[in-house]
């Protein structure tokens, strides 16, 4: 089967999410995998989010939650815009605000290219497969594993399946069992932890 992935490995998480920073310096891919990961959002929503909805230009800070109407579900999401997501979107205001010609506008797309435009999709899993496959990754990693990963870590942190159901906004509980990606090892953990 051919189905996007959650990253299971905390060593291989931390050097996919390390890549941009650390190997190949690029703040807007940074920030591409951490709000990935730290939002659930899908790619298509990432890439249309808009400066005014993530950053106050006139205060020149982070807002505090990210809101939005989700492209597929119509959906509005109330997202906290978390420590790591406010520390990658300072530092990529100051890198574009650092260019001498560069003027960034609450209209203009976070994650754009040469162009006003934002990148596509194909440029999106481009960036995510060049991360994942410069970790070590293996098995298929794609855009959707960042919205899979929040769910794996979530759910292996104690959320309630039930509210990550919520959050993806899915209509049963069977479609965030198959997201959260548990695997036999995930079961063995739990029976390995309750000893009663």
């Amino acid at each position: 089967m051919n189905t996007a992935q959650p990253i299971r490995s905390e060593q291989e998480l931390k050097d996919f999410m390390n890549f941009y920073e650390q190997v190949q310096y690029h703040p807007r891919n940074q920030l591409l995998l951490t709000m990935g990961l730290n939002t659930a959002l899908r790619i298509s929503d990432l890439l249309s989010l808009q400066w005014k909805q993530v950053y106050d230009l006139e205060n020149r800070s982070v807002r505090e939650h990210l809101l939005l109407v989700e492209a597929k579900t119509g959906k509005a999401s109330n997202i906290y815009l978390n420590e790591k997501i406010t520390v990658q979107l300072q530092k990529y205001y100051q890198f574009l605000a650092s260019g001498r010609s560069f003027k960034i506008s609450g209209d203009a797309y976070l994650f754009c290219g040469k162009d006003a435009d934002p990148i596509s999709r194909v440029q999106a899993y481009r960036i995510i497969r060049k991360a994942a496959e410069n970790s070590g990754l293996s098995g298929v990693i794609s855009p959707h594993s960042l919205r899979k990963t929040f769910g794996y870590y979530a759910w292996k942190q104690g959320v309630p399946p039930v509210l990550l159901m919520e959050i993806y906004h899915h209509s049963s509980f069977d479609i965030t069992k198959r997201y959260l990606g548990i695997e036999q090892d995930d079961r063995d953990e739990v029976f390995r932890k309750i000893c009663l």
